[in-house]
Parts: structure tokens; sequence; C-alpha cells
């Protein structure tokens, strides 16, 4: 008997599934539902990101799109306030592309019950809804300051 297998996704076949993901998405953000379709690209987001970088741009692009979109509830996914300790990350001055590299790197190295400031030139809800594809339950998030030059979030690593 022979069993059929079937080829590895190549990075082109990622890019051509993140060209469709990306148009969904900005539909379903179009027709009123942006949360959703936020979450559905930062989904997207998580699986190409390390072995297609260019479908990792066009899907972060696509979020910081939807992000601009009326009627985004602004997440806030901080429970109880409990006493962390807190490190300021300004990633202001850092290139785009570079951002969210850096700021799941600072993520990675917190120990549970820790967190960091961001502080950033733009609202980072992309940013949000990337952490909640990727770490679902394990992220705390509460804006500080939302505005119009300044957003300052508290994002901490919980149990």
């Amino acid at each position: 008997m022979r069993v059929q297998t079937t080829p590895a996704p190549t990075e082109d076949d990622r890019e051509r599934l993140a060209v469709l993901l990306a148009h969904a998405a900005l539909a379903l953000g179009r027709a009123g539902r942006p949360a959703e379709a936020s979450r559905l690209a930062a989904q997207g987001l998580a699986i190409v990101r390390a072995g297609a970088p260019p479908a990792a741009r066009r899907l972060n692009g696509v979020m910081h799109s939807l992000a601009r979109l009326p009627e985004l509830p602004a997440p806030n996914h901080h429970k109880e306030k409990k006493e962390m300790a807190i490190t300021p990350l300004d990633v202001r001055s850092e290139p785009p592309a570079r951002r969210h590299a850096l700021i799941f790197d600072t993520f990675g190295t917190l120990a549970t019950g820790d967190g960091f400031e961001l502080i950033n030139d733009h609202d980072p809800k992309p940013l949000y809804y990337q952490l909640e594809a990727e770490q679902t339950g394990k992220f705390s998030w509460e804006y500080l300051e939302q505005g119009p030059e300044v957003w300052r979030v508290e994002i901490g690593r919980i149990a």
C-alpha cells in the first residue's frame, strides 16, 4: 500500500494564503466586526511569523489597518490588580519592523507576576490580538494612557 504524502507548504504558498486571509480579515473588519477580524489575522500571523516573513509582514499590516476601524473596543484584560515588577519598554525610537519582536522577546523573559509598561507612538491593539493568539490566558493588558501622542500599556505575565 502506497501512502500519499502532501508536500510541505512553501513560502510562496504561505504568502498566497496570507493574501487570502488578509482580504477576508479586511472584509470582515469593514463589515463591522474588526475585533473578530483582528483575532483571525493574529492567528494567521502566529502561524506564519517564523517561516514566512513576507506573509507575516502582510498580516501585521492588516492588523494595523483593522485597528483604525471604528467600534473596535479597547481591550482590557487586566483581571485583579496585583503588585508586579514593572519595567518600562519605550519602543518609539525603534524601527516599526523591529517593535513586535522586541516586545515578544521582552514578554518571553517575564516571570509569572512580572510585567512591563509598553510606551508606543500609536495604539498597540494589533499587538494585543497577536498576544491573544499566541499567549492565550497568559497575559494581562491594561491601558494606562491612550494617545493621541503616547500610548502606555501595562502588560504582564499571568499564571
